[in-house]
């Protein structure tokens, strides 16, 4: 089956019309989208695209062979004429199967927001699943027989829609998710393809052609990242962004309870509701052990206050207790976590802090402090397949 995107915007397109924002001032030549239309098989036409004509033309196909147009949703955007010789467009009630003459069985499927999702099975028996923007599957069953191919859908405004598919078993390692609906919320360029990658999603430009069960799935997830950057650079959103398409976390969070702290409290109080309702907390410095056990990606948040931990235990902050022993047990419990994360077989995220970028330390066990964490940053950096600093919540790839 063969797909091709005549458009992977918003209704409004992208840049959007009169818009001044940055992204919209960026998006230009590849970067430009028109509304999301796919069309199948030179048969199908899901959605409408200002001009669909001509940019089926630009992308190399005729609209004068499509015998279904279907929408998925109230058009919102532009007024859009449907091009002269196409069947009127309509919407198909959910759960109803349409079965065209070109051999397509399309099925609409409930969303959990106003509009309506196509499954496509083509002749051959290619799978795709089309979702409307802002919406994910609603009342899908706990395990579906088999993955799709293809997933189509709004995978930046909606990253839970991926992860209720995946909790399903509707995608699989080899299904391709491509994301469309693309606004000037996602961010631009190499920025949206490192987001998307994280989810091991990408984005096309308009009027690519796929073909649907075949060629590459899709970038491939890094198993190990660190996250690192200063204080309020935004490196734990980043970090909960990587795992939000994942249908379990479990979140360690290595800071503990500060009875009677009541800032301390808010703080961890903003990073809970951020978080997905799913998602399960421990509350932990034993990282050793959650890494080299079986089960859901973790995300580690983080590793300066886990350092705090292991140098609270060995009393590493009095310089005597330090220069008698403490040091090389402290070097021990790094050892330690170093080598687990070497060997976990779990997709782990871990944030850490920059702490040698700005004023040094007044003291001797806080310059001991900023040492260690560099070096902690450094060993566990080495065993990583993708290392991220995140400076004014932009973000720098380092490695991967």
């Amino acid at each position: 089956m063969e797909l091709t995107l005549l458009g992977t915007g918003a209704p409004d397109g992208l840049p959007r019309p009169e818009c001044p924002c940055a992204a919209c001032a960026v998006a230009r030549g590849p970067g430009a989208r028109a509304a999301t239309a796919l069309l199948v098989d030179g048969a199908l036409l899901l959605d409408l695209t200002p001009g669909a004509g001509f940019a089926a033309a630009r992308a190399g196909h005729s609209l004068g062979g499509v015998r279904q147009v279907l929408l998925t949703h109230p058009h919102d955007g532009p007024a859009v004429e449907l091009p002269a010789g196409l069947p009127p467009a309509g919407r198909v009630p959910d759960g109803r199967e349409l079965t065209l003459i070109s051999g397509h069985r399309v099925r609409a499927v409930p969303m959990d927001a106003p509009g309506t999702g196509y499954e496509v099975v083509g002749p051959e028996g290619s799978r795709l699943l089309y979702l409307p923007r802002a919406a994910a599957p609603a009342g899908l069953p706990e395990r579906v027989a088999e993955p799709y191919d293809m997933v189509v859908g709004d995978v930046v405004g909606r990253p839970d829609a991926v992860a209720r598919l995946r909790a399903a078993g509707a995608v699989g390692p080899a299904t391709g998710i491509v994301a469309v609906h693309l606004d000037h919320d996602a961010p631009p360029g190499a920025e949206l393809e490192r987001r998307l990658a994280a989810a091991g999603a990408r984005a096309v430009p308009d009027g690519t052609t796929l073909v649907v069960g075949e060629g590459p799935s899709g970038p491939a997830v890094p198993r190990r990242t660190l996250v690192t950057g200063g204080a309020r650079s935004g490196k734990s959103v980043e970090a909960e962004r990587r795992l939000e398409t994942f249908p379990e976390v479990v979140y360690v969070a290595t800071g503990g309870d500060r009875e009677g702290d009541a800032e301390w409290a808010a703080r961890v109080g903003l990073h809970r509701e951020r978080r997905p309702a799913v998602w399960r907390t421990e509350e932990t410095c034993e990282l050793a052990e959650l890494l080299a056990a079986d089960g859901p990606p973790l995300l580690i948040d983080c590793l300066s206050l886990w350092l705090t931990d292991a140098m609270d235990r060995v009393d590493a902050w009095d310089d005597a207790v330090w220069a008698g022993g403490g040091e090389a047990a402290l070097r021990e419990r790094t050892g330690e976590l170093v080598a687990a994360v070497r060997a976990t077989r779990r997709t782990v995220v871990a944030v850490t802090n920059e702490t040698g970028s700005g004023v040094v330390p007044a003291t001797a066990a806080g310059r001991r402090f900023r040492d260690e964490l560099g070096r902690l940053n450094a060993a566990v950096a080495g065993e990583c397949e993708q290392v991220l600093l995140v400076v004014a919540g932009q973000v720098l790839t380092l490695r991967g």
